[in-house]
């Protein structure tokens, strides 16, 4: 994990945490902090094992931690979130050290973290995409009634 712990280290993922931070402060509904990411990269990893893919642990991190490490940028300029984090994410990637494939496949899995055509795929891009939707807590979420997911979306039960 020398390489993750890396990129939580590296100046500008911290700078870019931190406008998701600013950028969120007030928003009511689930947010797009560490807790987030780590909720992601851990139910990927579970994904990963039971379909028996041998993805990397070091890549599922890495998108998971990246994904929405553009989120401010939808906020300030309507730059949907996903296109945003992958414009973001390669500088990253290549000063802790992966390889061009390596970055190749994590910017297609934050690219499509949201397009639900890869939602039942056995690929980093179908994982990242489940662990996004299934990070969410909405059984236990104060906003619940308030938020604009559709009933058949929300975690309504704990599945992992």
């Amino acid at each position: 994990m020398e390489r993750v712990n890396k990129i939580l280290n590296h100046d500008l993922y911290k700078l870019y945490r931190k406008k998701n931070e600013t950028a969120e402060e007030n928003r009511h509904f689930c947010r797009h902090d560490m807790g987030h990411f780590l909720d992601v990269a851990r139910l990927a990893m579970i994904f990963n094992l039971q379909l028996g893919l041998s993805i990397a642990e070091e890549t599922i991190y890495a998108a998971a931690l990246l994904h929405d490490i553009g989120r401010w940028k939808q906020y300030e300029d309507g730059t949907p979130h996903e296109k945003a984090s992958a414009a973001l994410a390669p500088e990253i990637l290549s000063d802790c050290g992966f390889m061009e494939e390596e970055s190749g496949q994590i910017l297609s899995a934050i690219l499509n973290h949201r397009n639900a055509a890869v939602g039942q795929e056995h690929t980093l891009d179908g994982i990242l995409y489940r662990a996004d939707k299934m990070s969410r807590s909405c059984f236990c979420c104060e906003a619940e009634k308030e938020c604009d997911w559709k009933g058949d979306k929300k975690n309504l039960v704990l599945r992992y």
